[in-house]
């Protein structure tokens, strides 16, 4: 992916640290959230964690689709292993550390870090995952916490949370069994091995495969897509769907007609 730290003249930077950029385009509708330490394979700490959680957070009202983006041949190497180095990260403490605490200041940290792969669900806005080369572990999870994939021909995803003797805890469980079914989920995160792009397309992992020359291009056809229908309809669809599967049949149905009414009385108030 080039490096795009020379923008269009409308487009401004909201948030630069830690590995992490926010851009607004000149709509004002369009963030793109970029992973910018290629030199590391756009690994991840707290810090970035951290600057992940501030860019959520300093999203303007008006954005409408938010896309993850990464410089460099990979999307993120996934977990810095300076987390498990005795020394840790700068100004924080090491993983190994944090597990001599106790059980409840460790719940709280870890669901500190799950923020930063939270807030894409949000139904205010839509989000894409632009992904190339290597999406491990917490790569991976992150692009999982995205409402949409597009890949690279080269893209390689993996969880190898397991070998490391722990377990995904960066929120990526569910959407994964969600998108490739329970015994698919169970048997990549056990053998940590790669899905590959014809893979990820076949099981639903990605929406859209492209070369990587061309997926700058597509992410940026498929944002214009999305923001072509008028937003409340976007977002109460995007709500919908979310509910879709933890929902009974008669609470989904009744959830549709809620949503149905609230835009029928919205578009017949627009009429008078």
């Amino acid at each position: 992916m080039p490096d795009d730290t020379i923008l269009p003249h409308d487009d401004k930077i909201l948030l630069e640290r830690d590995g992490v950029r926010l851009v607004l385009d000149g709509t004002g509708t369009v963030a793109t959230i970029t992973l910018c330490n290629p030199a590391k394979r756009n690994v991840q700490s707290p810090a970035l964690w951290e600057a992940l959680i501030e860019a959520g957070r300093l999203l303007p009202g008006q954005v409408r689709v938010a896309v993850l983006r990464a410089e460099g041949p990979s999307f993120s190497a996934g977990l810095d292993r300076q987390a498990f180095t005795p020394e840790g990260f700068d100004g924080g403490p090491s993983f190994l550390e944090l597990g001599r605490g106790s059980e409840a200041d460790l719940d709280a940290t870890i669901a500190t870090y799950q923020q930063a792969f939270t807030w894409w669900r949000r139904t205010d806005l839509i989000t894409v995952a632009a992904v190339q080369g290597h999406a491990i572990g917490a790569g991976f999870q992150l692009a999982l916490a995205c409402d949409l994939r597009v890949c690279a021909d080269d893209v390689q995803f993996a969880m190898r949370e397991t070998g490391l003797g722990l377990v995904p805890d960066l929120t990526g469980t569910k959407p994964l069994a969600e998108l490739v079914g329970y015994s698919r989920a169970l048997e990549i995160c056990v053998t940590g091995r790669y899905v590959q792009a014809e893979e990820a397309e076949r099981t639903g992992l990605a929406n859209l495969v492209v070369p990587a020359a061309d997926l700058d291009a597509a992410v940026a056809d498929l944002a214009a897509a999305l923001l072509a229908p008028p937003r409340d309809a976007v977002n109460e669809t995007k709500a919908l769907l979310r509910t879709a599967l933890s929902h009974t049949e008669s609470e989904q149905f009744a959830a549709e007609r809620a949503a149905q009414t609230r835009r029928l009385r919205s578009l017949a108030g627009a009429a008078e």
